[in-house]
């Protein structure tokens, strides 16, 4: 409490030039003085009750409600909320504050957006659906190369099995030999061999020879005279052509010579199986000097003479067939015609090409 107040006073004690800048004071036009203090709210007692006022209060600084009377109330008066009166009576939980959810706020969509996502939904199918036609399409694509295959090798079994059959045919009658192709296809390996003292034939055979050129087979008793006199010299000779040639290699015990022209020249195969009784065989030769002669016939026997293996045929043959190649169906040599017999027609005799193979291994 401030010293030197009396509360039965409602007039603060002092002159009107004391100022107290922590008293409060009356509102312009209430009391006698507007600079006077105005009477002081009534102080509680220490039995916990109000003191009666004495003096005029204005009417109006009292509100016009009437407070509610209740039992009174001992101890402190805890604090109130800001703007709300105090209330006399017993205490009760606090209230909560009233809170007001915010106002949702409106929100406001962009045609764009809604134009892209649109957009990137309609996409999102176009792909699905071309990826379904991919995926079906490579299944379709992998059936058909399935298809193809199985279809390939079905191809492949049927042939195979046509081959099958034209072999074992060939094999049972010789195979069917056509003169005509096979003269056309093996006669520019044919030539006619000329020396001083004889004629003969001759064929390229086999592999190329290592320094270049072409090697060729012919009867040892075609060149001998020749060879014998150190003559090495002999001329290869088809229709209007004329090489030259020399005798390298000769074996005279299995009457076979080998000749070599720097030309180049087809050389033909040696066959690789002996042919049997019966199967067609065909000759080219020079007989008498006309080179490019063809006759055909069939395997007659096999002969041995002399000790030495020999294929019977039955194709013509005459002096100047004598080295001249004896073909199959498959445009193999077979052997080397080298004599016929005399006073008789049709037997004719070859050396097998096996034979050539064995003696001059460098031409197979």
């Amino acid at each position: 409490m401030t010293a030197g107040y009396d509360p039965s006073n409602p007039v603060a004690s002092g002159s009107s030039d004391s100022y107290d800048p922590d008293r409060p004071r009356y509102a312009a036009g209430i009391g006698d003085d507007p600079e006077r203090l105005g009477p002081l709210p009534p102080r509680m007692t220490s039995t916990g009750s109000f003191a009666p006022v004495t003096g005029t209060i204005p009417t109006a600084a009292i509100p016009t409600a009437a407070i509610p009377s209740g039992p009174v109330l001992t101890g402190s008066i805890p604090p109130q909320p800001t703007g709300s009166w105090p209330v006399s009576g017993p205490a009760g939980p606090p209230v909560p504050p009233h809170s007001v959810p915010p106002a949702p706020v409106a929100t406001r969509r962009s045609p764009l957006g809604a134009t892209a996502m649109v957009l990137a939904i309609l996409l999102l199918i176009v792909v699905g659906v071309q990826a379904a036609f991919i995926v079906d399409l490579e299944k379709r694509v992998d059936r058909a190369d399935a298809a193809a295959k199985a279809a390939q090798a079905g191809d492949a079994s049927r042939l195979k099995a046509l081959e099958d059959r034209a072999d074992k045919l060939e094999q049972k009658t010789g195979g069917s030999l056509d003169a005509a192709e096979v003269a056309a296809s093996v006669r520019p390996s044919v030539f006619r061999v000329a020396t001083k003292y004889a004629t003969g034939t001759g064929f390229a055979l086999g592999k190329a020879p290592a320094g270049g050129g072409t090697d060729l087979i012919t009867n040892y008793h075609v060149v001998a005279d020749a060879y014998q006199k150190g003559e090495k010299d002999v001329s290869l000779e088809r229709t209007d052509q004329r090489f030259p040639g020399k005798i390298v290699e000769v074996h005279p015990d299995k009457d076979l010579a080998v000749l070599h022209t720097d030309e180049e020249f087809t050389r033909l195969a040696p066959a690789s199986a002996v042919p049997k009784v019966g199967d067609p065989v065909l000759v080219i030769g020079s007989p008498l000097g006309l080179e490019d002669t063809v006759t055909t016939g069939v395997v007659s026997a096999f002969r041995t003479l002399s000790g030495e293996s020999l294929m019977q045929f039955d194709a013509a043959i005459n002096p100047g067939n004598s080295g001249g190649p004896v073909f199959n169906a498959k445009k193999e040599v077979v052997g080397v015609a080298t004599l016929k017999a005399q006073q008789a027609e049709g037997i004719g005799l070859a050396i097998p090409i096996s034979v050539v193979c064995d003696t001059i291994p460098s031409v197979c």
